[in-house]
């Protein structure tokens, strides 16, 4: 996942790379209007964090610009204004998201992964993990090729699980993105459905595919070789 930042304040800018680095993201950053626009049109994200007062050209031009040829890369905006005027226009321009300085990093991991899984269902029809693949549209699972029956929540996990490969997830992080808030990190509702799906994929495969971290959630790899 590469994540362009765009912020001319330049301790929050490497505060905000270092703590994407650590999750696992890939970054770049930039300070400048100017530059920013030209990166847009150029390199290739998943991802743009746009401040909106930035020397050289502003935010909201980037984004004017940036939308009248490519319309489908996430963009979220990180801006000290916060009158609902800015907030309208950003979004009207093509803006995904809008964050109000200041703002707590958790709640800015949240909203990446958030828009970072719409983007992906969206552009990924079929996610895949070695013999393990989710069509996304028919909600249907398959190992080897061969149709896996797994219940609407189990089916929600390993979708989840396939989009971040490789990443340890936190109980908290799923009951987020796949509880909507139902149940919390005591209850045993999110053990026992992975557990299950765990029962499920090892059957299949032969191995189990999830793992748990101890103390900081489960993490899904593919076999190695």
């Amino acid at each position: 996942m590469h994540i362009l930042i765009i912020e001319d304040e330049t301790e929050l800018c490497n505060s905000i790379a270092d703590g994407l680095r650590m999750d696992g993201y890939e970054t770049d950053m930039c300070f400048d209007g100017t530059l920013a626009l030209e990166l847009c049109m150029t390199e290739v994200y998943d991802l743009i964090l746009l401040d909106l007062n930035l020397p050289g050209i502003d935010g909201f031009e980037i984004l004017k610009q940036f939308r009248t040829m490519n319309t489908s890369t996430p963009v979220l905006i990180l801006s000290a204004r916060g009158q609902i005027q800015d907030k309208v226009e950003g979004l009207d321009l093509g803006a995904n998201d809008y964050l109000t300085k200041p703002f707590h990093f958790e709640e800015l991991e949240a909203r990446i992964r958030s828009l970072t899984r719409r983007s992906f269902i969206q552009r990924e029809v079929c996610l895949t993990c070695g013999a393990i693949s989710f069509d996304t549209k028919s909600r249907t699972a398959f190992v080897n090729n061969c149709p896996l029956t797994l219940t609407r929540k189990e089916s929600s996990l390993l979708e989840y699980f396939l989009l971040h490969p490789d990443r340890v997830i936190s109980q908290e992080e799923m009951i987020e993105h796949i509880w909507d808030g139902s149940v919390n990190s005591f209850s045993n509702s999110i053990r026992v459905h992975i557990s299950s799906l765990r029962k499920k994929l090892r059957a299949a495969l032969g191995y189990d595919p999830i793992h748990n971290q101890i103390g900081q959630g489960y993490i899904l790899k593919e076999e190695l070789k």
